[in-house]
């Protein structure tokens, strides 16, 4: 079983930056595609981007594009969002999801991944 711990969620203030970590606890980690999803409130929870085993490959929903960054570092087990010029719209709870499959332009669903973490609180005031 592989477990996902996020961290790095609090409140800031409109056009600030946050960076979320996620840490596996699988050995197999750098073989896995990562994908970070998230929830706002009255909202289902949707795709916000995803990378590659090596890091080499990324993908982003439009709304993010240009101010959320996804990277890895396999050594630590962890995936990151850093995330830029925040707006309001940003505010949700955020995932991130593990599978053991190949880089796909189609893993962008939840029911694509298998392993998911407890989310981690983003505020956004304005």
């Amino acid at each position: 079983q592989v477990q996902l711990v996020e961290s790095g969620g609090g409140l800031v203030q409109a056009g600030g930056s946050l960076r979320l970590a996620c840490t596996a606890s699988a050995r197999t980690f750098s073989t896995y595609t990562m994908g970070w999803f998230r929830r706002a409130p009255g909202k289902e929870r949707e795709f916000v981007a995803h990378i590659n085993w090596t890091g080499g490959r990324t993908y982003y929903v439009d709304s993010v594009k240009g101010r959320f960054t996804i990277s890895r570092d396999n050594a630590k087990n962890t995936v990151y969002l850093q995330m830029n010029s925040l707006k309001p719209e940003d505010t949700a709870v955020y995932y991130c999801a593990g599978v053991s499959r190949p880089f796909s332009y189609e893993l962008t669903t939840e029911g694509a991944y298998t392993y998911w973490g407890q989310g981690t609180q983003v505020t956004v005031s304005s």
